[in-house]
């Protein structure tokens, strides 16, 4: 399946003064594929090494940080010679050798003629405490699970996929029911490549479940592999509640659902142990949408998404009918799914997510986005319903340049606001100057 972070991996491999690279993101989100794919595409020599449960490259990382040394051990451990010029060294699980992150340091300074790219878990980078990471000595690219243009990519609809992009609104409006049963089967689906996998290869919803449902096993089993005996109940506290969060009407985290009494400064820790992990992303309400939307952040008020959309669905046990048909007692959580996959859309395309809502009314706007010179509040509907009343108080109270409402209906602009579909909010933020 085609990323897109790969456009990124050639900007990086033509840079002059290029320095290692980290991939992090969530497991099982295709960091090891995407850098395997990146050498054989693009280098003559790919050396891959895996770190985990690796003794000998433990060993040999700490001793010293001299990297004749390093180059030596690395060719008898691949079991082949390489030379830097057109060499694609790869570091996976590189966060179970703390001293082989502080490493890159002495790469770059020393050595920079070699290409490295390792992966790792921010989760993992954190936990080692006296390791000396390599500040300012490394770049950084976030890989998420595919986004809905790289799912259209991979069931072969690149003509959709790439119209998104090109703003031409009359044919988004003409294939718009298409692109909907397409979205309805990526709420399903969802971006982990895995389940995508399967989908192509089984055509079979059920299959795909099944996916989904060892990937969340996976995920919880890490809880108790990496969390401390006090952390791990509250992480899994936390995380069966997020499909409860998601379903209240107003979406806002409320730690009391997590368990009666429940207080922040008993889960904050539980809570920034997920996002280290990558497995939920918050959005931050702010009560003034002024420049920069982080200064009028409140840290205590806030949602929380998961990963992906898919995982969410199956979290919640929705079957692929409800989801491709319908139901009526499904008409809440709907709105849930929908939110979740805006957020999705918008981290996947590195936009920041906050809600707005002031500190005495009712009415609340469902993303704010900082682009540019701009604030643009964001109204999210789930389907063609196109009352869109928080979005007018708040227009008729700030009178924004660009206001948007995200439904199913077609593309159209009003005097006050822009009906944009939901399959496009994105892009078409991406393309506001």
């Amino acid at each position: 399946m085609e990323r897109f972070i790969m456009d990124e991996l050639v900007k990086w491999k033509t840079k002059k003064k290029r320095k290692p690279l980290i991939i992090h993101g969530a497991r099982q989100t295709g960091k090891t594929w995407i850098m395997q794919e990146f050498g054989k595409r693009y280098f003559d020599t790919c050396i891959y090494i895996n770190f985990e449960n690796n003794e000998r490259m433990k060993n040999t990382f700490e001793q010293d940080y001299d990297i004749k040394r390093i180059l030596t051990a690395l060719k008898i451990e691949a079991n082949q010679s390489f030379q830097a010029e057109n060499t694609l060294l790869i570091f996976d699980e590189i966060q179970e050798v703390p001293k082989a992150m502080t490493a890159l340091k002495y790469f770059y300074e020393n050595a920079p003629e070699y290409n490295i790219v390792a992966a790792g878990s921010l989760l993992g980078m954190s936990l080692h405490a006296g390791t000396s990471f390599p500040v300012g000595k490394v770049e950084f690219l976030h890989l998420y699970p595919l986004n809905f243009r790289e799912f259209l990519t991979a069931l072969n609809e690149d003509a959709l996929a790439d119209l998104l992009i090109q703003n031409d609104f009359a044919l988004l409006n003409t294939f718009r029911t298409k692109y909907i049963e397409l979205l309805k089967k990526y709420y399903y689906i969802g971006g982990m490549p895995e389940a995508i996998m399967t989908f192509i290869e089984t055509d079979d919803m059920r299959e795909v479940r099944k996916v989904q449902n060892e990937l969340l096993l996976y995920y919880e089993s890490d809880f108790s592999k990496h969390a401390s005996v006090e952390q791990y109940p509250r992480i899994q506290m936390v995380w069966n509640s997020i499909p409860a969060q998601l379903a209240k009407e107003n979406r806002k985290f409320i730690y009391g659902i997590i368990r009666e009494g429940a207080r922040a400064k008993d889960y904050e820790i539980a809570i920034q142990w997920l996002m280290d992990y990558g497995l939920v992303h918050k959005s931050y309400r702010i009560n003034k949408p002024g420049l920069p939307l982080i200064s009028y952040m409140d840290q205590s008020s806030f949602k929380m998404f998961m990963l992906d959309i898919g995982l969410l669905a199956a979290k919640g046990e929705l079957s692929a009918k409800t989801l491709l048909e319908g139901n009526r007692i499904f008409e809440e959580f709907k709105g849930a799914l929908t939110e979740q996959f805006v957020a999705q859309e918008f981290v996947s395309n590195q936009q920041k997510l906050y809600y707005y809502a002031s500190n005495n009314s009712s009415g609340e706007i469902d993303f704010m986005i900082q682009k540019e010179e701009h604030v643009i509040p964001i109204e999210v509907k789930a389907e063609e319903n196109l009352r869109a009343q928080s979005l007018k108080a708040y227009c008729k109270k700030y009178e924004p340049e660009i206001a948007i409402r995200a439904s199913m209906s077609a593309y159209r602009k009003e005097d006050w606001m822009c009906n944009v579909p939901l399959f496009d909010v994105a892009y078409y933020i991406n393309s506001i100057d």
